[in-house]
């Protein structure tokens, strides 16, 4: 039944927010991009997700494998995104009206230090923007300073703060919230470590990313391939979805992995290693912005030092390196240049953490690349996802937990099912519970007589819709045991 028209889906989006305390206040982003040919299909998916966020700044910047002169996109690599963006942005606006103007986008982004890897002495255009919104004291929002390449411009605004406004530092400093797809430059060692360490500021630096980057079709499971194969990508992606996904880089024939070999066919998923910087911070229900042990789309990880969050790793005793989490360092790229193919289940448990959601990330990004072409009537919107109950709960060892997501919603008017689930990784009990009637919309189970005092269960409510393509929203319950 899909005959609500633009205005009512609008009204829907902000029911959404009211029910959904993650999304009461959009988060604050700024993009750092070395222009990788997997930045560039990150970007597509970033922009047609632009309606999530409030985007302070897109920067281009520079890392270890790109900089001007060196495997470099030019300074301009984004101006086709953009223009592409602004020729879909009528149709955007039809499903939401607050995906940021054209305009706007193109007054927030900048080229940032881009002429050597780590180069951070210069004070740019780059710079200066992610200074000036860091800077602004009418908006205490955080603001998730994401680096997909390098975070030496990062690195370069935060000394331009130290320099300039020492006595800010610690008010700045509160705001900031720190996401690397790994350290791809050694400025955060070098410099934000050891001059803003002192203010603890929330730092994830993710290895998993390598789940969805170019060796995606030997690191997922067979029964998560599917949405990332050339027929899947051509008929939902690549043709006949705007000039935004035109521009998306799939393969084309001959391409190769990085085996050398000719491993992918035409049109199958090239790399979106950057993507989980924002994944993590689309309001999906997860609550996953919280703590980053919660897990969500971009992941999921642990506290290995002050306050900085790195990839769990399936090895009992496993030592993390005291400095960069990087190309040589980290576990996972390690593993796949030394040990794979022995012990792929070890592998698979690594990268598990964003290889679980692949399927609904597949199938949302169908649904907003279809935003650009389609009606309101014609495309599919998520479900919103409602709790009769608080999501924080506290019981007993031995109580009856009810669950219920009654008032749940889809815009579209589709029929909706419900999966509950324990999220056993994000708990702090070490067991499993049994839910009853876990496909329905109420749920229940007991909470097992061995849960110690404090310890949480996480557990899950997942509902897809039966739209084309089926999304998925969710909410999480985190059960305290008292």
């Amino acid at each position: 039944m899909r005959n609500f028209i633009s205005f009512l889906i609008a009204a829907l989006f902000c029911a959404c927010s009211n029910q959904n305390p993650e999304m009461n206040n959009k988060p604050r982003v700024i993009v750092t991009s070395d222009g990788e040919i997997d930045d560039e299909c990150s970007m597509v998916r970033f922009l047609l997700y632009a309606n999530e966020w409030d985007i302070e700044g897109i920067v281009t910047s520079s890392s270890q494998y790109h900089w001007q002169g060196h495997r470099w996109a030019g300074d301009d690599w984004l101006e086709p995104y953009l223009e592409a963006y602004a020729q879909v942005y009528p149709n955007l606006v039809k499903h939401d009206p607050s995906y940021p103007t054209p305009e706007y986008l193109r007054e927030h982004t900048a080229l940032g230090n881009v002429k050597a890897e780590g180069e951070m002495e210069e004070v740019t255009a780059g710079s200066q923007l992610v200074v000036k919104a860091l800077l602004d004291d009418t908006d205490d929002r955080p603001i998730w300073l994401q680096a997909w390449g390098g975070p030496n411009t990062i690195a370069r605004a935060l000394k331009t703060i130290e320099e300039e406004h020492p006595e800010r530092m610690a008010e700045v400093a509160k705001k900031i919230r720190l996401f690397f797809i790994w350290e791809q430059d050694s400025t955060y060692q070098a410099y934000i470590r050891p001059h803003w360490g002192t203010y603890n500021i929330l730092t994830i630096i993710s290895d998993q990313f390598w789940a969805i980057a170019y060796q995606w079709n030997i690191i997922l499971p067979e029964d998560k391939q599917a949405c990332f194969k050339g027929e899947w990508m051509k008929s939902n992606i690549l043709q006949g979805h705007g000039p935004l996904c035109s521009l998306y880089k799939a393969h084309v024939p001959g391409s190769h992995g990085l085996s050398g070999d000719i491993d992918f066919n035409d049109g199958d998923f090239r790399s979106e290693g950057d993507s989980p910087a924002f994944l993590h911070t689309i309001p999906t229900g997860l609550r996953n912005m919280q703590s980053p042990d919660f897990g969500g789309w971009g992941g999921r990880y642990v506290l290995v030092r002050e306050n900085t969050w790195l990839d769990p790793v399936p090895c009992k005793d496993y030592q993390y390196p005291e400095g960069r989490w990087y190309t040589g360092s980290a576990w996972g790229r390690r593993y796949m240049e030394e040990v794979y193919p022995e012990n792929r289940a070890q592998m698979q448990e690594y990268f598990k953490p964003i290889a679980r959601w692949t399927d609904a990330l597949q199938n949302d990004f169908a649904s907003r690349s279809d935003w650009c072409v389609k009606s309101v009537k014609e495309a599919n919107h998520p479900p919103v996802v409602v709790l009769k109950h608080a999501a924080d709960v506290k019981a007993r060892p031995g109580a009856s937990v009810t669950l219920s997501a009654q008032g749940t919603n889809d815009p579209d008017g589709d029929t909706l099912s419900y999966h509950w689930w324990q999220y056993e990784e994000a708990d702090t009990y070490d067991g499993t519970i049994e839910i009853r009637n876990s496909e329905q919309q109420a749920a229940s189970f007991i909470v097992p007589d061995e849960a110690g005092k404090d310890e949480t269960i996480h557990v899950i409510c997942e509902v897809t819709d039966d739209g084309t393509p089926p999304l998925t929203r969710y909410q999480r319950i985190v059960i305290e045991i008292e």
